[in-house]
């Protein structure tokens, strides 16, 4: 059963043609006039509706135009007395799902009704199929997303436009199981950091999604959908409506959380294989694979944006004794506490890697020669100074030659700013150790000498 608004100015026609669609199992709501009708369609809720052409006070061309504009859904079928092509041309152009001429038979009108019920339904089962299909596109481009950035706007952007929120704020836990800022669409600066302080401490211990009440922003409703891996909870997706939301957006916004946090789950994995690939086992450091990685970005950065940057060479002192007299195990542990010395000198946007053996690689970021002199200063001092090893009771010496190279002081590719980092160093282990050299392309290093110095090391 479908209901009907019948809409014409002649008591015997709205008779006539309700008593058709009533005797179909329509229910039919009958009114005379145009502001009849639109005041009929703001008060309830109709399928479809039949109006004449000719009205009083206006015509069946605005019940088309209005039906249009403001009841979407709401097929509409035309009757006339004109016995003319172009009203019918022009009704049918503006959106009328049928037009017929009277005298109107009642099979005629039956089947004009059915046909534009059956018009409404696969327009809505086509809006419907293409609302899911995007939902479908959506949710596989942000699973199978792997840069934390853009997952985190496509998210966020995918949840507001979709579930029809006004903002959307993305929760993310970290390695600590604490909640913090992944991402957010739709907020003003002002509001974003007060926000999220406190959706952080209202939603720590959730598990289940829930409606968040008393929240200090300008919206009428908020709910949270938590991003799930089996009982564990990987983040909250937080929705903000400025009314009360469409029906389906509970749906879709759980659908689109399902994939956020699939996507969290192989970030997950994804940064458990680059460890694996890019972190020395023994020091935690950064291995050469990620060092050449970064050293290629940096250059290429600095090309384009004339910035500097630079590379610390060290090689610690007389290593080979530390694990003659005290063994490998202690010489590992030398090696470890040597690397954590080095990070504590730095900062923490700069890179730390382990070149092999007891050599160590720093990637001073937007720092010159004269800078990364004094960084590198620093962690000789640093170096000497320290005790190592003095919990185990051993407080074992060690000092380090460090060599200095500047992008783009002293080189502007990769291999030949290694190169001359190598070459200071190398000119220290020559002479007196425990210092700190800057690259001069004058400096040689007979691959010979370079074996013996290193195996004295």
């Amino acid at each position: 059963m479908a209901r009907i608004l019948l809409v014409d100015d002649e008591k015997i026609a709205r008779t006539l043609y309700g008593d058709y669609l009533t005797a179909v199992g329509h229910a039919v709501t009958a009114v005379g006039t145009l502001q009849e009708a639109k005041e009929a369609l703001a008060g309830d809720r109709f399928d479809a509706v039949v109006t004449d052409l000719i009205l009083p006070g206006g015509d069946g061309m605005e019940v088309l135009r209005h039906v249009r504009e403001h009841h979407p859904g709401v097929e509409v079928v035309v009757i006339t007395g004109l016995e003319k092509v172009d009203p019918a041309v022009r009704a049918i152009k503006s959106g009328a799902a049928e037009y017929l001429v009277k005298p109107v038979a009642p099979e005629a009108l039956q089947h004009a009704v059915r046909r534009a019920l059956t018009t409404r339904d696969l327009m809505q089962e086509n809006a419907s199929l293409r609302r899911h299909v995007a939902m479908l596109e959506a949710g596989q481009r942000i699973a199978t997303t792997l840069d934390r950035e853009k997952l985190a706007a496509a998210t966020a952007s995918a949840l507001q436009s979709m579930a029809s929120a006004s903002a959307v704020v993305l929760l993310e836990r970290d390695s600590a199981f604490a909640l913090r800022r992944h991402g957010t669409s739709g907020l003003s600066t002002a509001l974003e950091e007060p926000l999220i302080a406190e959706l952080i401490e209202r939603l720590s211990n959730e598990r289940g999604p829930r409606e968040l009440d008393g929240l200090d922003a300008p919206f009428p409703r908020a709910v949270s959908f938590p991003a799930l891996e089996g009982d564990a909870v990987l983040g909250h997706a937080v929705l903000f409506f400025g009314g009360t939301g469409a029906e389906w957006a509970g749906e879709t916004a759980s659908f689109l959380v399902r994939n956020w946090a699939l996507a969290l789950r192989n970030l997950g994995r994804f940064a458990a294989v680059e460890d694996l690939a890019y972190v020395d086992d023994l020091t935690r450091l950064f291995n050469t694979r990620y060092l050449h990685l970064v050293v290629d970005r940096e250059v290429q950065d600095a090309l384009q944006s004339q910035r500097t940057f630079s590379l610390l060479f060290l090689d610690l002192d007389h290593f080979k004794s530390i694990n003659d007299t005290h063994g490998h195990l202690v010489g590992s542990k030398v090696l470890v506490e040597a690397a954590r010395v080095v990070k504590g000198c730095v900062r923490d946007h700069d890179v730390v890697a382990r070149y092999g053996g007891d050599e160590y690689v720093v990637v001073l970021r937007n720092t010159d020669s004269g800078g990364a002199l004094k960084v590198a200063e620093r962690i000789r001092r640093t170096m000497e100074t320290h005790n190592f090893l003095a919990r185990e009771g051993l407080s074992l010496k060690l000092t380090t030659c460090i060599g200095v190279a500047s992008f783009p002081e002293h080189a502007q590719d990769k291999a030949t700013l290694l190169d001359l980092s190598d070459r200071a160093m190398y000119r220290g282990k020559r002479g007196s150790r425990n210092v700190v050299y800057m690259a001069a392309k004058d400096l040689e290093a007979p691959p010979a000498e370079r074996r013996q110095a290193h195996s004295a090391s």
